[in-house]
């Protein structure tokens, strides 16, 4: 299938292996998990597998077009939109920086199975602003989706990504020029904006069996004359502490809550450790 795994290879290779988390097969998460999770497993984690309930809204979710606000430049010279899951359009400083894009029906390998969204994205791809960067955390579907990219790979507009993702974008149509893999840590520059990537407590693999934490994953600073965080899909880790040192504190951050459970409330502490002020969830 098109959209499943890719083999880093060359410079692209070189990178990996020489990543202090790759330890020579796979990828590893370095930190311990945060104080509110002692355990990523056992019933807790099952109860949080099956749930409990309704699991899909009733009825459709309400959404407001972005359009109009996107015709005025923000009159703080920062503005984040909410485009829904982990997908974010941000203005900073006159660059629009877009996250994990997923416009596709299902976050699945297969088109007739699979998670499938609740509404459409508040603005097609073809609506959307003219970009400077977008930046993809890591390989899950719900973060890395096949048609979304080659609808972007038509713009010329460059990726940001982690370590080894690179390989699925040039697949899927971005010209290697226009890719930029980082390890933890490291940073990038396109106009007056500073990306920098960040650790996340996850993992990685479009097909697990095979390519289980084969790339790396991350969250995400977007550093201007403000500061944004962006998660990713990280759990709570004791990085968010060293991040928030490092680049912070954050004016808007973007934490993943979807698979949110009342034991994670613990969160919300996070993002104040985090922010200074707005949070984007």
């Amino acid at each position: 299938m098109r959209d499943m795994a890719r083999a880093s290879a060359g410079l692209r290779r070189e990178r990996i292996v020489a990543s202090p988390r790759f330890d020579g097969a796979r990828f590893h998460n370095t930190r311990r998990v945060g104080p509110g999770l002692k355990s990523g497993t056992g019933p807790a984690l099952l109860r949080d597998l099956v749930g409990s309930g309704r699991r899909t809204p009733r009825g459709a979710l309400p959404a407001e077009s972005p359009l109009g606000g996107w015709q005025r430049p923000p009159e703080t010279g920062l503005r984040a939109t909410w485009l829904g899951h982990s997908t974010v359009l941000l203005e900073i400083d006159g660059a629009r920086v877009l996250t994990d894009p997923v416009w596709g029906e299902r976050v699945s390998p297969l088109s007739f199975a699979g998670p499938r969204r609740f509404h459409a994205v508040p603005a097609t791809i073809a609506q959307l602003p003219p970009l400077d960067a977008v930046i993809v955390s890591h390989d899950h579907y719900d973060h890395l989706d096949h048609p979304t990219i080659v609808a972007l790979a038509a713009r010329a507009v460059p990726f940001i990504t982690s370590l080894g993702v690179g390989a699925h974008l040039e697949a899927w149509g971005v010209p290697p020029a226009r890719i930029t893999e980082l390890d933890w840590w490291e940073e990038a520059q396109f106009r007056s904006v500073t990306v920098a990537c960040t650790p996340a407590q996850h993992w990685s693999g479009r097909f697990p069996p095979v390519d289980r934490n084969k790339t790396l994953w991350a969250s995400w600073c977007v550093l201007g004359s403000a500061l944004f965080f962006f998660g990713g899909d990280t759990g709570d880790c004791y990085a968010f502490k060293e991040i928030g040192e490092t680049y912070g504190p954050f004016d808007v951050a973007a934490i993943p809550i979807g698979a949110y459970q009342p034991r994670y409330a613990h969160l919300s502490a996070v993002v104040a450790t985090l922010t200074r002020t707005s949070v984007v969830t």
